[in-house]
């Protein structure tokens, strides 16, 4: 029977002579060359004629031959049947080539050795690579020992470290004699070691490839210092975890400055913001005070302005108030009245103090009151500042037709029982960086336009102190942007059979709603835009306000302005977005000219860019009123 395993020797020696890869040759017992492939020749570059039934070792350096390598070979090969080894051969043209090579002795049936199989191998790439790489790594190690602006080492898995390079003794003060074979949790803090933060870091590289993290550690000597650190997984081809790589950077001196420089930018923020919130209720003052100048005194549109004067001056009030308070935080003289309160009555004076702002946004307020009277010892109109700021912090962050909702209940702790006082919102939320800085001093977390709305940024951290003060506690929760906010403030209750008091808040007042031109006016400060709209109307001029940027295109298209008064820190679509929307409307070009607290000059050329004709600065002039309706000339 046929045996169908066998292989046609005709396409066994084809293969044999055909092979590019692998010199195949087969050698007589005395080493000299009998048979000589393709890949012979491409590899060692010789003919067949050329090679046949010379010596094989024609192919290795004269160090090799003359020290008998060659006859080794044969000779291994003879007594174990085979022989491997890796190393330098010689070309035809005197090249030398990165050479693998396995000789395989060829016995008959009977045990007579007839001659050897010799395969050769070309790996000149790989070890040239190889070579690469070990210098690399030479360079390498050369390069991290001597590195002395970085901490450069390495662990173990269990953490423990098994090298130090000069960086990190300069860094951390230890000696690689000190530390290796140490545990690196001995860098972290007690408070962060009891944590587990040196063993989450390593369990977080594992699970992301990576762990970065900026943070205090610990130097020899116990100092500590600000650093950065990268924890890297380090594996083998197999895929098992040999350790970890673990660089870390002094960044003291960068934390030091950049605390410094965000102090002075919160500042100069601050001062900015409060320039602006000053000029805005200056402006309806400005501009009542110019309208009452004109009209009889019997006129009802006189009283209207004096109670905008009024309602607008006792808003200036409130802010140097605040700054006064600022001022006395920073020197330590913040204090408090020790009187009797209930905390109802502090809640329903702030209630009405920001219910005015609430009903403007169309707010739902929800009010739980607590079941019983809960009576603590304190200032009642510090408190009042207080709440009112929460309250006032809810209204403002939370879109129109949100909802606020206070809670007031007694707590038990143990430090002792205490009133709880919670204003809950489902507005803007808190960023999560946000929420360790939100009670600073001139903190806010918004871009600059979109905070003009929110105040100087100084009211968390008033109503802290004052909840300090009062031996309390003030925090803040909040699952995200969108997500709402709540603020937690707790004040020890006073002891029993202590009676409440309140001083009754001042009454506030309620808001009044040249050439002939056709004047759009444009101001989400409803005071500010009906007081320039009176003046305007007194000047002979027909008006139209809008406070809601949304609805400007459509009033625009539908009055055609000759010029529009555009307040540019709208909330929503800002001014500089309304100026562009504007020109691009397929109505007669009006002038457009901005009203605004920001009269840097980045803020003049970023309106001239956004297309404003003129941007005049709040409170505006009546001279230069009337010069940006047409009436004389004014410069952006």
């Amino acid at each position: 029977m046929e045996n169908n395993n066998s292989v046609d020797p005709t396409i066994f020696r084809l293969m044999t002579e055909q092979t590019r890869d692998y010199a195949l040759l087969v050698l007589d017992p005395e080493g000299r060359i009998r048979t000589w492939n393709l890949g012979a020749q491409l590899i060692k570059g010789y003919y067949a004629d050329e090679i046949i039934g010379s010596h094989f070792s024609k192919f290795y350096t004269a160090d090799a031959v003359a020290s008998g390598w060659p006859e080794h070979e044969l000779k291994v090969a003879s007594a174990e049947g085979r022989f491997e080894d890796e190393g330098w051969r010689v070309r035809k043209d005197g090249s030398r080539f990165w050479a693998s090579v396995v000789i395989t002795a060829l016995r008959s049936e009977s045990g007579e050795l007839l001659g050897f199989s010799k395969i050769t191998r070309d790996l000149s790439e790989r070890k040239a690579y190889e070579e690469t790489l070990r210098q690399s790594e030479e360079r390498f190690r050369l390069l991290v020992g001597g590195v002395v602006d970085y901490a450069i080492y390495m662990l173990n898995r269990e953490g423990i470290v098994t090298s130090w390079n000069a960086g990190a003794e300069r860094i951390k003060g230890y000696t690689s004699e000190e530390i290796i074979g140490k545990h690196f949790s001995r860098f972290y803090r007690p408070e962060d070691v009891a944590a587990g933060k040196p063993w989450n870091e390593l369990a977080q590289a594992r699970q992301h490839g990576r762990a970065e993290d900026e943070g205090w550690r610990l130097k020899k000597n116990g100092e500590p210092f600000w650093a950065r650190v990268v924890v890297t997984p380090l594996y083998d081809t197999a895929g098992h975890l040999r350790g970890f790589a673990k660089v870390t950077q002094d960044l003291t001196e960068r934390r030091h400055m950049q605390d410094l420089e965000k102090a002075a930018q919160n500042i100069h923020e601050f001062i900015a913001t409060l320039a602006h919130e000053l000029r805005n209720p200056l402006a309806p003052i400005r501009s009542a005070a110019q309208v009452m100048a004109k009209l009889p005194v019997d006129d009802p549109r006189h009283a209207q302005m004096l109670a905008m004067v009024d309602r607008q001056s006792l808003h200036m009030a409130h802010i140097i108030d605040d700054l006064i308070d600022v001022t006395r935080i920073g020197r330590g003289i913040l204090t408090v009245k020790d009187l009797p309160v209930d905390i109802s009555e502090v809640i329903g004076r702030s209630l009405e103090a920001t219910m005015p702002l609430a009903e403007a946004r169309q707010h739902t307020v929800e009010v739980e009151w607590p079941e019983t009277p809960l009576r603590i010892r304190g200032d009642p109109n510090r408190l009042t500042q207080l709440l009112t700021n929460l309250l006032s912090n809810a209204a403002r962050y939370t879109p129109e037709g949100g909802r606020i909702r206070v809670i007031a209940k007694a707590g038990v702790g143990t430090e002792g029982d205490s009133a709880i006082v919670q204003v809950r919102d489902n507005g803007k939320g808190i960023e999560p960086d946000m929420i360790a800085r939100i009670f600073d001093m001139f903190v806010q977390g918004r871009g600059t336009l979109e905070r003009t709305e929110h105040g100087l940024g100084i009211g968390l951290a008033l109503a802290r102190k004052i909840a300090v003060l009062h031996g309390g506690t003030l925090e803040a929760r909040s699952e995200g942007p969108g997500k709402g906010s709540e603020f937690t403030l707790r004040i020890p209750l006073a002891s029993p059979g202590i009676t409440d008091t309140t001083e009754p808040l001042q009454d506030v007042v309620q808001p009044a709603s040249a050439k002939a031109r056709r004047v759009l006016v444009v101001d989400d400060n409803t005071d500010a835009a009906e007081s320039m709209s009176i003046l305007l109307q007194s000047l002979g001029h027909t008006t139209c306000v809008v406070s809601d940027s949304a609805l400007v295109l459509d009033t625009a298209i539908r009055f055609r302005p000759e010029v529009v008064l555009l307040d540019i820190g709208m909330p929503g679509i800002d001014g500089y977005e309304i100026a562009q929307r504007l020109r691009q409307l397929k109505i007669e070009r009006p002038r457009i000219v901005a009203l605004s607290g920001w009269g840097q000059e980045s803020d003049r050329v970023k309106s001239r860019d956004a297309g404003f004709d003129m941007h005049l600065l709040k409170p505006v002039e009546l001279d230069q009123l009337m010069a940006a309706l047409g009436d004389g000339q004014a410069v952006v």
